[in-house]
């Protein structure tokens, strides 16, 4: 029996060379001398979930967005929502406040000149909006997004913010709210312990996943975030030789992460962060427009 509530389906759409863990080997500068697996892979990601009917939310790279603009205008086209996932896949907490508002403006408007319409959504490159770069939340806000899915509550090496909230948080900046929707954990022991997607999705049994979302569905009564990466479905994508610890993170169990994509798309409901979260997000867009969502709006 399908669980009744309707739970978060995200992609953040990037290549396999600019991952963080790999970050101190593969510059942004060398992209273009890679072979690129982002079209293919998105369509496979674009098929898998149209099978199932399930829509979801694309955090999309402005630096994607500019050079394969149709694969953004497929994922519009096929009814999902678009959101915006940095311009280089720079950490902001390495960023500075002007260079992280620079990069963030400049991939919100080329995806909106892509689809022509607004975009309302982000999420920070492997989570950095952290207690130490929360100023950020300011930032998006000043720049037109009502929506940020960034945060992981949780302790780590790279990220993480473990005193903040596991559910949907309304944060109050200078220049408005901002709906902060955090990543899914579930408790062990007074921790947060992470699931739902990534290496985390590899790594743990799918029936984990499955508890995890179950007991968040139906004790917490909070919708639970899926999310991966298209190069996460891609098994035969060239290897890069990084440490053996980013190696580990990149490619554990990469051959069986379509399968548990699938299991989950067959035992839940998904939409998207608009589709979850409507009702919030019309909250947040109250000082703009009368309280109309502005998420899609034709621009």
């Amino acid at each position: 029996m399908m669980n009744p509530i309707r739970n978060i389906l995200t992609v953040d759409v990037e290549d396999y060379f600019m991952v963080s863990a790999f970050s101190d080997i593969v510059n942004t500068d060398t992209w273009n001398h890679y072979s690129s697996r982002v079209e293919r892979n998105t369509m496979r990601v674009l098929d898998l979930f149209s099978r199932s009917g399930a829509k979801g939310t694309f955090f999309i790279l402005g630096w994607i967005a500019e050079r394969y603009p149709q694969i953004v205008k497929e994922i519009d086209r096929r009814g999902h929502e678009i959101g915006c996932h940095s311009y280089h896949h720079k950490l902001v907490y390495e960023m500075s406040i002007e260079d992280f508002k620079e990069d963030t403006a400049k991939a919100k408007a080329i995806l909106e000149n892509v689809i022509g319409k607004e975009v309302c959504g982000y999420r920070a490159p492997s989570y950095s909006i952290t207690k130490k770069s929360f100023w950020a939340m300011e930032v998006l806000r000043e720049t037109g997004f009502l929506f940020d899915s960034s945060i992981f509550p949780i302790v780590h090496d790279r990220y993480g913010y473990p005193e903040f909230s596991r559910f949907p948080t309304v944060v109050e900046t200078a220049s408005g709210k901002i709906l902060e929707i955090p990543m899914s954990t579930f408790r062990v022991w007074d921790k947060n312990i992470p699931v739902g997607g990534g290496g985390y999705l590899r790594l743990f049994p799918v029936s984990l996943t499955e508890w995890a979302i179950r007991k968040m569905n139906e004790e917490e009564k909070e919708a639970a975030i899926v999310y991966f990466h298209p190069w996460e479905i891609d098994s035969n994508q060239p290897r890069i030789n990084g440490s053996r610890l980013s190696r580990f993170r990149h490619y554990v169990n990469i051959e069986r992460t379509e399968e548990r994509i699938e299991h989950l798309l067959k035992t839940f409901s998904f939409g998207s962060v608009e589709d979850v979260h409507h009702g919030w997000i019309r909250l947040m867009a109250e000082e703009h427009e009368g309280g109309k969502s502005m998420c899609g709006k034709t621009l």
